[in-house]
């Protein structure tokens, strides 16, 4: 098991920042890589980034390349993803997850964190 518990999220106005958290415990010798994904009401759950933990190889969904940061603390078992420019569109429920099944972008992972509510006011 990989419990993974997020925290950073809130309301902030158009074009300003927030940072992501989220923090593994339990196995996480060996572990592939950490996702953030979102989902919007009525909306599908949506690829944000990801971090490989061997050699910190990042994606990113094309909605947010250049403007999240996605980057992991080994020693502190945790990834965080910086959201700077934000938008009312990136409005959603932020999971992290880890462990992918078939591919790094699809949202088919074995851990899932319970989410951190982020919300975007114009």
């Amino acid at each position: 098991q990989m419990p993974l518990v997020e925290s950073g999220g809130g309301l902030m106005q158009a074009g300003g920042s927030l940072r992501l958290s989220c923090v593994a415990s339990g196995r996480t010798v060996g572990r592939v890589a950490t996702a953030w994904f979102r989902q919007a009401p009525g909306k599908e759950r949506e690829f944000v980034a990801a971090i490989t933990w061997s050699s910190g190889s990042t994606y990113y969904g094309d909605s947010v390349k250049g403007r999240f940061t996605i980057s992991r603390d080994n020693t502190k078992n945790t990834v965080y993803l910086q959201m700077n420019s934000l938008k009312p569109e990136d409005t959603a429920v932020y999971y992290c997850a880890s462990e992918p099944r078939v591919v790094i972008t699809s949202p088919e992972y074995d851990y899932w964190g319970q989410g951190t509510q982020v919300t975007v006011s114009s």
